[in-house]
């Protein structure tokens, strides 16, 4: 199986974008990605090389300290990733998650072996029905606390709507953003959101054919030094 992905964002005078190819055989595939300055990202993924694993390695050129060995392991209740880089002072991650259908909990953890020091750690836990779903996060290494909403308002056309609001501990600051989903008509999605700082974005997708889907995507951010709106373009294209 193959794949093409086309992407682009239109920023002042300057148009930014990337072209992606992937490639599936059996329990391989591979994924490529060049983007505007010539910088090649690589992800290559085998499942089942013990029972529910899946290995990762990914790079990039040129960057020769980007390498990174992804393992995880799922199971029907539980969960674990694993990461470490593959370069002398690598960076150490672990995460894992346990729980049900309706209920969940985790954590995760990063270590940075040059310094000694951990350079993130976060837990969670979230509540799911069938039209609702909650959680409360704790992240930033403790410095933050996140609360997350999303209730399905019509499950026929998915139409859905979401908040999340994030309180920081050290200045007692408040944020929060709101956000809604959409579907039209069976190939067509629309989503808007929007923040406390004024933040506005909004997302088009159509299935112009089975599998192949046209993008178009605008943000605006009223305290952003030039104050124009930024517009992104996608198309992804498979057999």
């Amino acid at each position: 199986m193959q794949g093409l992905t086309a992407t682009g964002l239109k920023r002042d005078q300057i148009f930014i974008g990337d072209i992606s190819s992937l490639y599936k055989s059996g329990k391989t595939t591979v994924d490529v990605k060049i983007d505007t300055y010539s910088n090649v990202s690589t992800k290559v993924t085998v499942t089942d090389i013990l029972p529910t694993t899946k290995a990762t390695f990914s790079f990039r050129i040129p960057d020769h300290k980007s390498g990174k060995l992804d393992l995880q392991y799922f199971h029907p209740h539980a969960a674990i990733d694993s990461s470490i880089g593959l370069h002398p002072s690598p960076l150490l991650e672990f995460s894992a998650a346990i729980g049900s259908k309706n209920f969940s909990l985790g954590g995760d953890v990063g270590f940075d072996t040059t310094s000694a020091s951990f350079t993130k750690y976060n837990a969670g836990i979230s509540l799911n029905k069938p039209d609702f779903s909650a959680a409360l996060i704790l992240t930033d290494r403790g410095r933050a606390l996140k609360a997350s909403y999303i209730h399905s308002l019509d499950p026929h056309n998915e139409t859905m709507v979401a908040a999340e609001m994030t309180h920081r501990f050290s200045t007692l600051e408040n944020s929060f953003t709101i956000g809604s989903s959409h579907v039209l008509d069976p190939v067509t999605l629309v989503k808007t959101r929007f923040s406390d700082k004024g933040k506005a974005a909004m997302l088009y997708q159509r299935e112009w054919r089975p599998k192949s889907l046209v993008t178009l995507s605008a943000e605006y951010d009223p305290k952003a030094i030039d104050s124009s709106p930024k517009l992104g373009l996608a198309i992804a294209l498979k057999p």
